[in-house]
């Protein structure tokens, strides 16, 4: 495993739409593997490819509770509505007030191969949400609906 540089919000590539994954190789396998440990060593609880500077639909999330490693996901269905504070490893010292959805159910494929499903509530359903949205080039900041101001020393549990 090997850490990747975290693309900053002014990367064309964060505004590109990310291909999917058509076949689960090796180089697909690292990839993941390299981006929980980017993630884990930036403290953050989720990380999108093109984060990374890859253009692939993959993404992992770990809000606590063991990392999870997810590929081509697609949201079905989502539920209620809630304004929390937002920060992104892509836009660091920044954070704001984002609408997100309470629950999401979604479909992905785990690296095995194998189409799954999964239902979020809370952080879990906000990360989901944030990190699909990079696959599609979009930032939380496109979503902000006010800037907020963090402490140096304040605990950002929620930077996706």
């Amino acid at each position: 495993m090997a850490l990747r540089e975290i693309r900053l919000y002014n990367d064309p590539i964060l505004r590109k739409k990310s291909k999917e994954i058509t076949e689960i190789t090796d180089r697909i396998k690292i990839l993941l593997d390299d981006m929980i440990e980017t993630m884990n060593e930036a403290e953050g609880v989720g990380l999108a490819a093109p984060q990374v500077g890859v253009l692939r639909r993959v993404v992992v999330i770990d809000v606590g509770e063991g990392p999870i490693k997810l590929i081509n996901p697609v949201i079905l269905e989502t539920q209620g509505e809630v304004i929390d504070i937002e920060g992104c490893l892509s836009v660091p010292n920044r954070s704001g007030t984002v609408n997100r959805p309470e629950w999401v159910k979604i479909k992905y494929i785990d690296i095995d191969g194998k189409e799954k499903t999964l239902e979020g509530r809370g952080l879990l359903a906000r990360a989901i949400c944030h990190e699909i949205d990079h696959l599609e080039g979009i930032l939380y900041t496109d979503k902000i609906i006010e800037e907020v101001e963090i402490e140096e020393d304040e605990d950002l549990s929620n930077e996706v």
